[in-house]
């Protein structure tokens, strides 16, 4: 039913919580974790022109490092499992990039955590997890702290 199932992170609490669950889904049903990582650019939008270039590198290369650390997680969850996991770190819009790789690798299910935003800062912007719910052809999985 779901062979590959795919786990946004951040690093969060509650990405955390839900790579137990998509772990615990891969294992009971024999799927492959598909784990992606997104450097969210519209957060430096006017910031990157307006420093050095050596600045910026050094700033992207500690953001990579944190996406690789939130990686780690999911990589050390499936081996632990036996599970066959395949991660990926991109930059971009989270919501878009996740729905590329949703569509890129043929996922079945996607499993993501969210911080359940209430109020006008949702009516606002709207969080990942419900621009992903809206523009994913694949089921997804939401998990809350």
């Amino acid at each position: 039913m779901y062979k590959n199932i795919l786990v946004p992170t951040d690093g969060s609490e509650t990405a955390e919580l839900a790579i137990k669950e998509a772990v615990s889904l891969a294992k009971a049903l024999n799927s492959k974790i598909i784990g992606i990582h997104v450097i969210d650019v519209t957060s430096y939008v006017g910031v990157v022109g307006g420093i050095e270039p050596i600045i910026w590198e050094t700033v992207q290369g500690l953001l990579e490092d944190e996406g690789r650390k939130a990686l780690n997680i999911i990589e050390k969850s499936a081996k632990r499992e036996d599970i066959e996991s395949e991660v990926f770190i991109k930059e971009g819009i989270p919501s878009e990039e996740i729905i590329n790789i949703s569509k890129e690798k043929k996922v079945d299910l996607i499993v993501m955590g969210t911080a359940g935003r209430t109020g006008l800062d949702r009516f606002l912007l709207g969080s990942v997890a419900e621009k992903v719910i809206r523009t994913s052809s694949c089921p997804v999985m939401i998990v809350h702290k």
